[in-house]
């Protein structure tokens, strides 16, 4: 954990004020995520960053530790009270500083939110995308979807879950979505090699802004949106706890929509 005394002088401190601080981080290198992994992928994130190609100065290292911590502080918040909830202050308080000291590394809540959002679709894309590059098909994205879900619920409902009132994401954060998505596409694009068509798929044809450019054909544009509206639907209902005391196996639930959504059309 970062010594407290740096971030509140940081910005009015030499560089000998980081690089001390940084000895102190290093070895715990924002680990206390309490087994959090949008804190961790966000702390990784943030280190890797500042440390880039060994370019970094200490005051930057020390910089992306001290973000690292309060983005893990962030997650810790949403986890018991909601993204609505999240506090600049209260992370401050937590931390042993006072409110200004934190506004040196985050401008506001929303800059913070974007941040962890920006973390969380960034991990879902990389993930989606290193398995599409093996060759997985829709079947094997919706797995990858539903293991990264239910390793981090509260990851998940930041970026699919209810808006946080007063938060509008920026748009570099759909291209990041896109992202998954044109993975998806691709994958359901091979599937509809002689598909039929259906009235929602000539919809499509001319309503297809939201593919971003993604050749595939009108066939494949319908299979992924229902693919992402169902799984998603499923995925929603079983981390909130909807599922509890039905006495089935939600992943099962899971798998037998793949099968059904990745049968033949016709």
């Amino acid at each position: 954990m970062a010594d407290m005394a740096g971030v509140a002088g940081a910005a009015d401190t030499d560089a000998k004020a980081g690089a001390d601080a940084d000895g102190k981080t290093d070895a715990k290198g924002g680990g206390k995520s309490g087994g959090n992994t949008g804190a961790k992928s966000g702390a990784k994130s943030d280190v890797k960053a500042g440390a880039k190609a060994g370019a970094a100065t200490p005051r930057e290292r020390y910089r992306a530790q001290v973000r690292a911590e309060i983005k893990e502080h962030a997650w810790k918040q949403i986890a018991e009270a909601g993204a609505s909830a999240l506090s600049l202050n209260a992370i401050a308080k937590q931390m042993g500083v006072s409110g200004p000291a934190l506004y040196r590394y985050f401008a506001g809540r929303d800059e913070l939110i974007t941040e962890l959002i920006r973390d969380a679709y960034r991990s879902l894309a990389d993930a989606v995308h290193a398995a599409a590059v093996t060759g997985a098909d829709p079947a094997g994205l919706a797995h990858v979807l539903r293991d990264w879900a239910l390793a981090d619920p509260h990851r998940y409902f930041l970026i699919y879950g209810t808006p946080v009132p007063g938060y509008h994401a920026p748009e570099e954060i759909t291209g990041i979505s896109s992202e998954i998505m044109a993975d998806l596409l691709s994958a359901c694009a091979a599937l509809e090699t002689d598909a039929p068509a259906t009235s929602f798929a000539a919809h499509l044809a001319g309503h297809r802004d939201w593919a971003g450019g993604h050749p595939a054909p009108p066939a494949a544009l319908h299979r992924a949106l229902t693919f992402w509206t169902r799984l998603h639907g499923v995925l929603s209902l079983e981390l909130a706890g909807h599922f509890t005391g039905m006495a089935f196996d939600p992943a099962l639930l899971y798998e037998a929509e793949i099968d059904d959504l990745r049968a033949p059309r016709g």
